[in-house]
This record gives structure tokens, C-alpha cells and sequence, in this order.
């Protein structure tokens, strides 16, 4: 069956991304079927594109790495929060180099880490992707530590708070 804007609008399922998934590979054009579909102003269209995305290894999304910024902003400024959430799975994905550290991403990140009205998996990808960003420069790291150990605990989700005592105790590895 092909991948039509249609059947994305429809696609509701984790069997449905995955047999997205499964055609994307077979054409092996990972970057064709994100231009076309993972930045749609449909957001059924676009969540289900980059949720079959996600099913993707990382060396099948490393044909996104040129549209790393795009990323970045499509996360930065949607409304929806599965976009959100499954661009910000994407990216944490890719590499990302000291001489492309964007901070405006940085400041969000730290932003919707810590906002406890936030989704935990918003918030636990963004707490990954700062640590991420943070190791590049001591004081930001410092800062990301006293950030993180300043938060009132009591608020966040288990995923949230996993992944902040990785970051403190050093065991979080990329």
C-alpha cells in the first residue's frame, strides 16, 4: 500500500508506524519521506510520519543529520505535542556537534525539562538533549547539575526523575 497523506491521517496504531516504517526502508529515501510528510501542517500527517521514523535505526536516521535544524525548529514550534515529542525523539538520534550548538534550543530544553505541566517524555528527551549540550562546556554542565539539582522532585514522573539521577550520578552515556 503506499504511503499517501491520506492513509498517514489515519494511522493510529504501532503496527500502522511500524508498516510506515517498513516502507520508508524498502525505498530506503528516509529523507524524501520527511520532507514530504514529517513537517505537514496536518499534524496526523506529520505525527505519524515521525512516528514511523522513530522506528528507524540510527544509522537509517542519520540520512536526516542536514535536516537537523529543521528539526530543531519544527520541535521548538509546534503546537502539538505528539509532533513535539516524536521530532525531539528524532533529534536526540542525530549528532549533534560543538560548532552547531544552537542555544536558543538549549534554552528550551532547559525550559521544558523542568516545566511540570510538560509530558514526561517532552520533559526526559529534553533533559537528554541539554545534558548532551551541556558536555561541551563545563559551566553549562555546572549549570545543567544545579538546575537539575534544584528541581522539587515530588512534581516529575519516574521517566523524568530516572533520567535526572543518570545525569547526577554520571551514568547517563552518549
Amino acid at each position: 500500500m503506499a504511503i499517501t497523506i491520506q492513509r498517514l491521517q489515519q494511522t493510529f496504531s504501532e503496527g500502522g508506524a511500524q508498516e510506515i516504517y517498513l516502507e520508508v526502508k524498502s525505498g530506503g529515501d528516509f529523507l524524501s519521506f520527511t520532507r514530504q510528510y514529517g513537517f505537514h501542517p496536518d499534524y496526523r500527517v506529520a505525527r505519524s510520519a515521525l512516528w514511523g521514523l522513530t522506528k528507524a535505526s540510527k544509522e537509517e536516521l542519520s540520512q536526516l543529520q542536514g535536516m537537523l535544524n529543521e528539526l530543531i525548529d519544527q520541535a521548538m514550534q509546534t503546537e502539538n505535542s505528539s509532533v513535539r515529542r516524536l521530532t525531539l525523539n528524532i533529534i536526540e538520534r542525530l549528532e549533534i556537534k560543538e560548532d552547531e550548538l544552537r542555544t536558543d534550543f538549549l534554552d528550551f530544553c532547559f525550559e521544558h525539562m523542568m516545566n511540570v505541566e510538560e509530558f514526561p517524555g517532552i520533559q526526559s528527551v529534553c533533559m537528554k538533549l541539554a545534558f548532551r549540550m551541556c558536555k561541551f562546556y563545563p559551566e553549562l554542565m555546572d549549570e545543567l547539575k544545579r538546575t537539575l539539582e534544584g528541581m522539587e522532585i515530588d512534581y516529575y514522573k519516574p521517566a523524568v526523575k530516572g533520567v535526572r539521577s543518570k545525569i547526577l550520578s554520571g551514568t547517563l552515556k552518549y
